[in-house]
This record gives structure tokens, sequence and C-alpha cells, in this order.
């Protein structure tokens, strides 16, 4: 059974407003690109198990319906992304230090 924290428990992510920045971006997009796809995928593992935030989880489930894709094939994608040498440019400093692991 899954246990939801009271609403007064919730926390505020430090990256919050920047993150919010990039949902709304995203939400805008009709065809996402692969930085599109990048973005998405590492804001769900930042926010998977983060108690609260519960605008941003819901914009994030709002964006896969949108964009047609789950959580499975986007993450299958941006591996595939990531494993043909994708590398964040200088001007995607929000991607730096996101953590991602291409190795099998």
């Amino acid at each position: 059974m899954i246990q939801y924290l009271p609403m007064s428990n919730e926390q505020t992510h430090p990256l919050h407003s920047t993150d919010k920045n990039i949902i709304d971006l995203l939400i805008s997009k009709e065809k996402p690109e692969d930085l599109d796809l990048i973005n998405l995928a590492r804001l769900i593992n930042r926010y998977s198990d983060f108690p609260g935030e519960m605008e941003i989880k819901n914009d994030i489930e709002k964006i896969l319906k949108f964009w047609k894709i789950s959580k499975n094939e986007l993450f299958s994608k941006t591996k595939n992304i990531w494993s043909k040498s994708f590398r964040p440019s200088n001007t995607n400093k929000d991607l730096v230090g996101s953590g991602f692991d291409t190795s099998n």
C-alpha cells in the first residue's frame, strides 16, 4: 500500500524554479528533440523519490501523455542518445552533473 505524506510535509526542491522553467518549455513542444527527451528523463529521476513537488510531478505526467511516450520508452531513447556520444554543450550547463551512466 502506498502511503502519501500529508501536504504540510511536502518539500520544495532547491532547483524548483530552474526545473519549472524547463518543464514549461517542454510542455510547449509538440515534437521533442534529443535534448528535450534528456531533460525530461533527468527531471523524472530527480523528482521520482522526492517528497513533494506535486506540481512538477503532475506536469511530467502531462508531458509524457502529450508526447505519447511511456517512462520506459523515454529512458530507452535517452540511453540510446547518450550512447551515441551525446554530450551537453557549454550552453546546457543544467545537464552537467546529471550522473547519467551509459554503461550497461
